[in-house]
């Protein structure tokens, strides 16, 4: 009943809020919708698209198991992940969301992990890059106020927490062996990649799923960062109340905006350093939309979400432990 009530009436109802927003407000909208493009242009489109070719040709080259096996039983017992599964959560880590989403789906897709690992590498193999949480984070939100050591090392200690919450309490015995199950593993490799039509593609036909693929991709993650900087943007322009409540809806709905918003708060910074910490964890429902177009409609989003839930909380609680023991 509540789906259809979303799906027939509430959202029907915000697309045309929304229009009638950019109608009545077009310098607003397009002022929201260029600093969007300008994210999207100058940032997510150089740094993300690199990797998404490129471990693509990994992913459908098998490179990934031959340079991560040798390491196979310190994947498993350290995190119960396969060689695969380790490469999605290094390169999630590395490159920032929703990239960890991406590589399991990916990886799941070809066959080359379990369900349940795919699963359970989304609660915590999709994280805020590193460069976001030095450049922005710290030094323009938090001004430098905390070092990125202290902010990396509250977040990585509440991903690893998160992390041990669902291998051992959630996913226990799915993971032990870091493997996908026979019946698993034979079902995935039946499914291959858009655009790809032969496990056994020339060189040249590999390269070129994988750059349209990315080029997919990143177009699908531009079209979200726009149409949630026109929401952010009607957000502040119909909220008449207060101020830092606002700043703080919007760190919901897009993290870099509600990082800005909250900056530019009267907040004090004993709240607005937890607060920043915990919706950088969280990620926003932007980050939430994106995942998801990226992750195999197969995969359950529950986990996922419980998780970001989960690891923003402990990442508020963290910081206000290490605040006051320092």
């Amino acid at each position: 009943m509540n789906r259809i009530i979303i799906k027939k009436i509430l959202t029907p109802a915000g697309i045309l809020f929304l229009l009638l927003f950019l109608l009545t407000y077009p310098q607003e909208s397009l002022s929201a919708a260029q600093d969007g493009m300008k994210l999207w242009l100058n940032t997510l489109l150089p740094t993300l698209l690199p990797f998404l070719i490129l471990t693509g040709l990994l992913i459908r080259t098998d490179c990934i198991e031959k340079a991560l096996s040798p390491f196979r039983n310190f994947w498993r017992i350290l995190f119960g992940l396969s060689p695969s599964g380790a490469y999605a959560f290094l390169l999630g880590m590395l490159c920032g969301y929703p990239m960890g989403a991406k590589l399991a789906s990916d990886l799941y897709s070809c066959g080359k992990i379990s369900k349940r690992e795919a699963e359970y590498l989304l609660t915590f193999a999709n994280q805020p890059s590193p460069a976001f949480l030095t450049t922005y984070l710290a030094q323009i939100c938090l001004g430098q106020k905390i070092s990125a050591g202290e902010i990396w090392g509250i977040l990585l200690l509440a991903d690893a927490a998160c992390m041990l919450f669902f291998r051992f309490l959630i996913f226990h015995g799915h993971t032990r062996s870091g493997n996908s199950s026979p019946s698993e593993t034979s079902s995935g490799r039946q499914i291959t990649l858009k655009k790809e039509t032969s496990t056994a593609s020339s060189p040249g036909s590999i390269i070129d799923v994988s750059i349209m693929n990315g080029f997919e991709t990143i177009t699908r993650l531009g079209g979200y960062i726009l149409l949630f900087s026109l929401i952010s943007a009607c957000i502040r322009h119909c909220w008449k109340w207060s101020a830092d409540l606002c700043s703080l809806i919007l760190g919901t709905m897009e993290l870099t905006t509600g990082l800005h918003q909250i900056a530019l708060s009267d907040l004090p910074f004993e709240i607005q350093y937890p607060v920043s910490m915990a919706l950088t964890a969280f990620g926003g429902c932007c980050i939430m939309a994106q995942t998801r177009s990226v992750t195999d409609k197969r995969l359950s989003f529950l986990p996922f979400l419980s998780a970001k839930c989960l690891n923003s909380l402990l990442t508020f609680l963290f910081v206000l432990v290490f605040s006051k023991l320092v």
